[in-house]
């Protein structure tokens, strides 16, 4: 009786603490912020193909869990609005984003750099017909690519709806963020074999960059209560490979904040995980037992920290860049890659002759999309597309203020991995064989890390 008395008290007043530091931002001095937040279920009605693995011979057979579309609008003090919509999803590509951004504008007034559309990566959710096309869309039948596209569709206008209902809750909020911490996240391409993982880490030896910081941005009413929590981590979402419907780890700890916190709606993003995997994998045990840790890891900061006040004006950027590409294959070449018994060189090259003869030629870059976002005077949250190494985010957040620069990837166009000039240099999966998968002709030149991370810098200048 005395430990549980005594766990309470200490729960309590670490309450009190964040409440207080929340309430900071709420000074008369400081005048608020407004917020709104909403959820819709995104899982799919019908057992249609799933995303993330070539290996996969059949459609889904069941559901775990539900799947979400989410979003969180944000007003600052000044009146400049943002929209941050979560998606239970491996990925989404350009043209759905954009349809999904234009039919925002036309109903809510928002422009493109107000809105982020960031990517859980679970492995467990619905292929769409052009996010890893050449993986699913182009390998299975008529009628499935035909469920594809009306799954798609239905999507746009339940992510669109969910928009509009975040907008539409505004209210005076107080934010406050803070950074926790999760170790689960392991550097797959230098701990090899995933087996000896466990023993490598009880023994202190796991090798390769990580980034095991857990960013929090608590959102709370003129009252105190907590109405929503955005948070991230960078780590795949690969712990479950089965054909059930599931948010894997991810959806598995916004279940658990929003079941501690009944009211709140818990909002995740992917960090730069493309070659982090949650080590060990494959049960579901373990995606509940990950899923708790991240929540835990949130709850600590929402409840025993010192939250830093929101403070000052809202400001968004976002702009394309033309990120290029490294030598293009000849025709010839393409045409020897049709005749490969890999299906997915095969159809890539089939692909890529089918958009010469249409277009004329292969395009040399593509319009890779950077954002950064200004909350107060403090917090900058960058949203970079692709599936983003972890070096971009230890080498932003070392040059832009450590905790307090936050950068997703998987966000607004999932076309490709992003690896920085040293796994581009080393190759391997995430350097170089994956561009198979997402369709692009070759892999990236090498000057793609100092371009965004370039890119990035100009939007935060004054």
């Amino acid at each position: 009786m005395t430990h549980g008395y005594l766990r309470i008290s200490l729960l309590l007043c670490g309450f009190h603490l964040a409440l207080g530091a929340a309430r900071g931002a709420a000074a008369p001095e400081s005048p608020l912020w407004q917020a709104g937040a909403a959820r819709t279920k995104i899982t799919p009605d019908r057992m249609i193909w799933m995303s993330g693995y070539g290996s996969r011979n059949q459609p889904a057979q069941g559901k775990l869990t539900d799947l979400w579309a989410k979003a969180l609008a944000l007003q600052g003090p000044a009146g400049h609005r943002a929209l941050v919509i979560t998606l239970d999803l491996v990925g989404i590509d350009r043209g759905l984003a954009g349809t999904i951004c234009r039919q925002l504008e036309e109903r809510l007034g928002l422009q493109r750099h107000q809105i982020a559309i960031c990517c859980s990566h679970t492995h467990t959710g619905p292929a769409l017909p052009h996010n890893l096309r050449v993986l699913h869309y182009l390998q299975v039948d008529k009628p499935q690519q035909q469920l594809l596209e009306s799954y798609a569709s239905e999507l746009v206008k339940r992510v669109v709806a969910v928009g509009e209902e975040a907008l539409g809750k505004l209210e005076p909020c107080q934010l406050s963020w803070g950074s926790g911490r999760a170790t689960f996240a392991v550097n797959r391409r230098e701990n090899r074999p995933e087996s000896a993982v466990p023993a490598g880490r009880l023994k202190g030896e796991l090798k390769g960059p990580v980034d095991h910081d857990v960013p929090v941005l608590a959102i709370r009413n003129a009252q105190g209560a907590l109405k929503s929590v955005l948070f991230g981590y960078a780590c795949h979402a690969t712990v479950l490979s089965f054909y059930q419907w599931s948010g894997d780890y991810p959806g598995f700890a916004q279940i658990e904040l929003e079941k501690n916190h009944p009211g709140c709606v818990a909002l995740f993003w992917a960090g730069c995980g493309a070659d982090q995997n949650p080590l060990p994998r494959r049960t579901v045990e373990l995606a509940r037992h990950y899923g708790r840790r991240l929540a835990d890891a949130v709850d600590t900061v929402l409840l025993t920290s010192q939250m830093q006040p929101v403070a000052g004006p809202l400001r968004t950027a976002y702009r394309e860049i033309d990120l290029p590409l490294a030598q293009l294959p000849s025709r010839k070449m393409l045409e020897t890659d049709t005749m490969s018994a890999n299906r997915f060189t095969a159809t890539r090259a089939q692909m890529l002759l089918a958009q010469i003869d249409r277009e004329g030629e292969l395009p040399a870059s593509y319009p890779y999309p950077v954002g950064v976002w200004r909350l107060g005077t403090d917090l900058q949250f960058v949203t970079l597309g692709g599936e983003v190494v972890v070096d971009f985010a230890i080498r932003l957040k070392a040059e832009l203020s450590e905790v307090r620069t936050w950068v997703a990837g998987y966000a607004n166009d999932v076309m490709a991995y992003i690896p920085s000039r040293r796994v581009l240099r080393e190759g391997g999966y995430e350097g170089a064989s994956a561009m198979v998968y997402y369709g692009l002709p070759s892999s990236w030149s090498e000057d793609v890390e100092k371009r965004i991370v370039d890119e990035v810098q100009h939007q935060l200048a004054p």
